[in-house]
């Protein structure tokens, strides 16, 4: 039976992505979250990690003001480390986004820029 691999191994192949990561502080100076940002094709990965057990994770689109509390979303999950990191390493990283959420879809549009087609019915 294959072993699952571990937080640290999961961290370390967003790295090779090319998400950076920061670790927001509290007042007191205490580590509140660890959170990583990756920006490509139009949309902003984002995770936050506050404990093994409150992980959340969106890919949004890169018109966002605020990736870190944004109005929209291409694709979110919530959840362990192990369940959403996974999750996150297998969106598909190109400019389709199967994913339909937050009324919409991007996909690949002309020029080689992604679109954001709003959901009808």
């Amino acid at each position: 039976m294959e072993r699952p691999a571990s937080t640290e191994t999961r961290l370390r192949e967003l790295i090779a992505l090319g998400f950076r990561f920061l670790h927001p502080t509290d007042g007191n100076g205490e580590h509140v979250a660890v959170v990583g940002l990756r920006v490509h094709h139009d949309v902003v990965d984002v995770v936050r990690l506050e404990a093994e057990d409150s992980v959340v994770a969106m890919r949004v689109p890169g018109d966002e003001e605020n990736v870190l509390a944004p109005s929209r979303t291409c694709w979110e999950a919530s959840g362990s480390v192990y369940e959403v990191l996974d999750e996150l390493l297998r969106l598909p990283d190109d400019r389709e986004t199967t994913a339909r959420t937050g009324g919409g879809v991007w996909v690949a549009g002309p020029g080689g820029r992604a679109k954001w087609l709003a959901a009808t019915g």
